[in-house]
């Protein structure tokens, strides 16, 4: 076993509403791990590039317990990154705790624990990343699992539209648009998905709409 395997460097752990994927609107506890190796051009965290702190995976599990919140969320940063986050996932399911993990598919998720809900984003064109996507983890995804698409233009969307036939992506998973935030307006993309009937779930992220997305929410 990895050495770091029980060490984490944690950029922030606190208490929120989910404000994407299935879960959106419940209480959630959010551990946000440090560092991602992409820099996707709308990127909202840049903040957990760097930075953070080394802590051990029982202090962690001791302050995710003080919330007495049932909902956790895994993200970063890109939370693959870490070795030891494939150790947090199962220490957190097996405190009987529903898990999630916000992941950019760019990091091999085989190692996941199965009891874990993965969202895991494709990347578009103009993400500036969309030739980081590992389409080889489509293969291990879960019914109850995610595939988001953050869409910027309509190029993108045509691309992700694309993507949702040639990859039959409603037979791995769930499938989010969401529209970038102040890149496209919401309405535009809700109209472009009922006029093609895509079997998709449009999405709003609901921390910018409660919060302006300020940092700890």
């Amino acid at each position: 076993m990895n050495r770091f395997s029980h060490q984490l460097r944690i950029t922030e752990i606190f208490h929120s509403l989910q404000g994407e994927s299935t879960t959106v609107g419940l209480p959630t506890v959010f551990v946000r791990l440090t560092g991602c190796p992409l820099r996707c051009g709308y990127c909202d965290t840049a903040y957990a590039f760097h930075g953070g702190k080394v802590r051990e995976i029982d202090t962690i599990m001791t302050e995710v317990k003080a919330f007495d919140c049932q909902h956790v969320c895994v993200t970063g940063g890109e939370p693959l990154a870490q070795p030891g986050c494939i150790n947090l996932l199962t220490r957190l399911c097996d405190a009987n705790h529903a898990v999630s993990i916000e992941t950019s598919g760019a990091r091999d998720i085989k190692d996941v624990d199965p009891r874990v809900m993965i969202v895991m984003d494709l990347k578009t064109p103009d993400s500036g990343e969309s030739s980081k996507n590992m389409l080889s983890n489509l293969a291990y995804l879960k019914p109850t699992d995610q595939i988001k698409f953050v869409i910027c233009s309509r190029a993108d969307y045509e691309w992700a539209r694309t993507m949702l036939t040639e990859h039959a992506l409603t037979q791995h998973a769930q499938v989010l648009f969401s529209p970038s935030f102040e890149q496209i307006q919401p309405k535009t993309l809700a109209e472009w998905i009922l006029e093609d009937r895509l079997p998709v779930r449009f999405q709003l992220q609901l921390h910018k709409i409660l919060w302006d997305d300020a940092p700890g929410h």
